[in-house]
């Protein structure tokens, strides 16, 4: 998995400026290595908004274990009353036995691997976050083992498998499950709402904010035209750096106090600090399974549910996380992997 390690030392050098000055904001310019240093003490100002729901809502580690077994279907039978009679989960089974989502179709007769276990049955309003620190396993190895796909949203009586063993986990996987990234945000921050419930409709203004136990559905329209954030130098590319780490992103020097504006017409998933190297942070989703990502934001403009349009104001610029600078990380992903926004935005 992919994480956004600290920016202030995944800067990379890069090539002396031409002759000919480079266009501004894509081009990079040559600066300087500092070593990995403490978030500044800049404050990031919020909105008053509810604290995330996977704060607000913990989890149990009551998992059923389920011996391997095979399960021959009877007439009548469907995936979801298979899963209930196994305690097993819809979708694992289903992976197992490559029935193809949503159908899941299985016939009278038919042999079905029961994979074996530990499930949990999820409650209302737990989050996928709230689950995996619950058990001391990373997010991202749950969502692998049950087959999760966009739009990450779970349901109450679902039943998902927890991988690894039963024994406890040791205290340095423990420390990785509580480790936020963006794509346990993006995939597990969701509050799970009930088998027949819609997400709820984003709001129009930030004055209105949505609690955090209710679930947002994620645009449908494609993005079209991705537009930049702001304007300004590249001063840290997409990819790895010198000395191996890994930039989900790229980060664009910008003065103090510059409006970050957002690249497409999505709903902002999360707002807030709680990834320390980011800093003031704003993550929008966009049809089509795309996402975006501001981070190192001084003060924060939007809310958790809130429609923008493309080109609003989602924050100001600041050093705030592990910025050396003022600066803006900006991350463009599909689905859970990060894509060089250098190649989705316009040169001209």
């Amino acid at each position: 998995m992919a994480t956004c390690l600290l920016l202030g030392a995944c800067i990379p050098q890069v090539d002396a400026p031409r002759r000919a000055p480079p266009p501004p904001r894509y081009r990079p310019t040559p600066v300087t290595h500092a070593p990995p240093r403490q978030p500044q003490g800049e404050r990031v100002q919020q909105l008053p908004a509810p604290r995330p729901a996977w704060e607000t809502r913990g989890a149990a580690a009551d998992a059923h274990y389920v011996a391997a077994q095979t399960y021959v279907v009877r007439p009548g039978d469907t995936l979801s009353h298979i899963a209930d009679r196994t305690g097993a989960g819809v979708t694992v089974i289903a992976a197992a036995n490559g029935l193809a989502a949503p159908a899941y179709t299985v016939r009278a007769g038919q042999r079905l691997t029961i994979p074996p276990g530990r499930y949990h049955l999820v409650r209302a309003g737990q989050t996928g976050i709230a689950i995996a620190r619950a058990y001391g396993v990373e997010w991202s190895r749950i969502v692998a083992a049950n087959d999760l796909t966009e739009p990450y949203v779970l349901r109450t009586g679902q039943r998902i498998l927890i991988p690894g063993g039963t024994q406890p986990t040791s205290a340095a996987e423990r420390a990785a499950a509580f480790k936020l990234d963006i794509d346990d945000i993006i995939t597990g921050g969701e509050p799970a709402i009930a088998a027949n419930q819609r997400p709820a409709a984003p709001v129009e203004t930030p004055r209105r904010a949505l609690p955090a136990t209710v679930a947002i559905s994620a645009p449908i329209a494609p993005p079209g035209r991705f537009l930049w954030p702001v304007e300004g130098q590249v001063v840290a590319r997409f990819g790895a750096g010198q000395s191996g780490e890994r930039n989900d992103g790229i980060n664009i020097a910008v003065p103090l106090g510059t409006p970050i504006r957002s690249t497409a017409d999505g709903t902002v998933a999360y707002v807030g600090d709680a990834i320390t190297s980011m800093g003031g942070l704003v993550i929008v989703k966009h049809g089509e399974g795309w996402t975006s990502v501001y981070g190192h934001a001084s003060k924060l403009l939007v809310q958790r549910g809130q429609a923008v349009k493309k080109g609003q104001t989602l924050a100001l610029s600041g050093a705030t996380g592990y910025a050396d600078r003022p600066e803006v990380h900006f991350e463009l992903r599909k689905g859970r992997g990060p894509v060089d926004p250098l190649t989705q935005l316009p040169r001209e």
